[in-house]
């Protein structure tokens, strides 16, 4: 496997040169906040080139912030142990109350579960693949990886599903961008590590995968592969931009997945993996817990019409909340 090379130095809160070029004369036309690595970039750069697109604006009026995280800044140890997912979005969150930005961009994974007061999910673009892949230069499969092997992730679900397939494999944190895990693979840190396919494709690093699971074998996160855009809820202007290139049925199924989790996530620091399909009027999703060393799973699936994603989900997390018991939720 062949590591890509470094990132480009990016200097964090200020505007991106050659992305942002701010006219002299014509004001911003809309300001979005964005993390830095390149995965985050090229995920912003394509909801700014829609909306440009859709509303005949020059992509230069539409300024992109660079905006360093907790995450970013945090290496060393499970995001879990430092205070969840939302260290992604908080710094971002935070300039988007202040005013500092119109919206801001996401992947839909890393946004938690409950925004802040005065904050929405106001749209979301066309979902990319949301499959995971195994990267590995000694195996094709999960299931081909000698005994005792290392896998390198910091994802609890990934972690847990790993530890129920095969419990004789190590699993070891593995934090960074998806280049810098590609470049800890080729030196050799872990013998495989597990990413989303999305973020492959959007970066066109395709050809270091081994295989793609199915969702059979291997669920989804909540959100993977799909781009959000956070907005404040009394900004009726960015809403309604915005709304010009909302893609209605990704948005249906986030409302799935995300109604799931926020029956769970409140009191469960379980594993969760969710993930919904919309085929014209129907909506299928199938949703999973399992205890962190992937020794107890349980699962459930629903279908039923995508007018009712939320309602879907919340009723797929509440019978899991209740299959799974008050002691499960404390592992």
């Amino acid at each position: 496997m062949i590591a890509p090379g470094p990132a480009p130095p990016i200097e964090t809160g200020v505007a991106l040169q050659g992305y942002m070029a701010q006219s002299s004369v014509e004001p911003a036309f809309l300001r979005i906040g964005s993390r830095g690595s390149p995965l985050a970039l090229f995920q912003t750069r394509a909801v700014r080139d829609q909306l440009a697109a859709a509303h005949g604006v020059d992509p230069t009026r539409i300024t992109i912030d660079v905006i360093r995280t907790s995450g970013d800044m945090i290496q060393d140890r499970p995001l879990a142990e430092a205070g969840g997912k939302g260290l992604f979005t908080k710094e971002i969150e935070d300039a988007l109350l202040a005013g500092k930005i119109d919206l801001a961009v996401h992947s839909s994974k890393d946004v938690p579960t409950f925004l802040p007061p005065g904050l929405m999910l106001s749209a979301y673009l066309p979902r990319e693949d949301s499959r995971d892949v195994l990267i590995s230069p000694k195996a094709k499969t999960l299931q081909d990886l000698p005994r005792g092997a290392t896998v390198g992730t910091a994802s609890p679900r990934r972690e847990a599903l790993v530890r129920r397939m095969r419990p004789d494999l190590k699993v070891i944190n593995f934090r960074g961008n998806v280049e810098t895990r590609l470049r800890k693979m080729s030196e050799g840190v872990a013998d495989a590590t597990i990413l989303a396919l999305a973020g492959l494709k959007r970066l066109n690093l395709t050809d270091a995968i081994a295989t793609i699971m199915t969702p059979e074998e291997f669920l989804p996160a909540v959100g993977q592969g799909a781009i959000a855009m956070e907005t404040r809820e009394n900004d009726t202007r960015t809403n309604t931009l915005l709304s010009s290139i909302d893609h209605a049925p990704t948005a249906a199924a986030l409302r799935c997945e995300r109604a799931f989790l926020a029956v769970l996530d409140g009191s469960c620091r379980a594993p969760i993996a969710g993930h919904a399909i919309i085929g014209g009027e129907t909506l299928s999703f199938r949703g999973m817990i399992l205890k962190p060393d992937g020794s107890q799973c349980f699962e459930t699936s629903r279908t039923g019409d995508w007018r009712d994603a939320a309602a879907i989900g919340t009723d797929a997390g509440q019978e899991l909340k209740s299959r799974g018991g008050p002691d499960f939720f404390l592992s």
